[in-house]
């Protein structure tokens, strides 16, 4: 599947995305132009978000979105999701990269040395953030917004923007090519939220 990563990447939340209206929800995000979806989900077990992971996994196939699942190395293997992302508490990459041969994103907060180590073992994305003050994570401290500049300068794959994105300040995300976003795209119009968020992102 020919999905490239950049673009929007919305990510999903237990309240503002409650499961009986996600795929409804996801498809909305998909047709204002987002390119990615992450399931992220703390708290349920693999067993009870299958069903769901499969029902998104066939929506994304469907309209050409990758779709990611978040820090479960198992339940992405069992719904063939076409990514995976982990976390600083999450399996170590060189671990899912042995067993899982689709796309792996790694957070790597504001370290840059953690990305270029990332990349070395084989991560597809790396993920930067909070770059700006966070409802989703209020106590997640912001990084300096120039490490996505030296990030794009010295890495070879692609280089994401997440924590606290809106419209008003997407715009100074243009050294990222792929930008998270969970709040501003998820309350209220969710395919306008993205048509609008786009259109700022790329008024430089």
């Amino acid at each position: 599947m020919g999905i490239t990563l950049k673009g929007l990447y919305a990510i999903s939340d237990s309240k503002l995305t409650p499961y009986p209206d996600l795929l409804k929800l996801a498809e909305r995000a998909i047709e204002g132009g987002v390119s990615l979806l992450q399931l992220r989900d703390k708290q349920s077990s693999d067993r009870e978000l299958l069903g769901l992971a499969k029902e998104l996994n066939d929506l994304c196939i469907q309209k050409g979105v990758g779709f990611v699942i978040n820090d479960r190395l198992c339940l992405a293997l069992e719904c063939n999701a076409w990514g995976l992302h982990l976390g600083e508490q999450d399996l170590p990459l060189s671990e899912a990269r042995a067993l899982f041969k689709g796309v792996i994103g790694v957070s790597c907060y504001g370290d840059l040395e953690r990305a270029k180590q990332a990349q070395d073992q084989g991560a597809d994305y790396v993920a930067f953030g909070a770059c700006f003050p966070s409802p989703t994570k209020p106590n997640a401290s912001c990084i300096d917004l120039e490490v996505l500049e030296r990030a794009k300068a010295c890495l070879k794959i692609p280089v994401c923007a997440i924590g606290g994105v809106n419209t008003q300040n997407i715009a100074r995300l243009k050294h990222a090519d792929i930008v998270a976003l969970i709040s501003a795209l998820w309350q209220g119009d969710v395919r306008a939220n993205a048509q609008d968020l786009l259109a700022n992102w790329h008024v430089h």
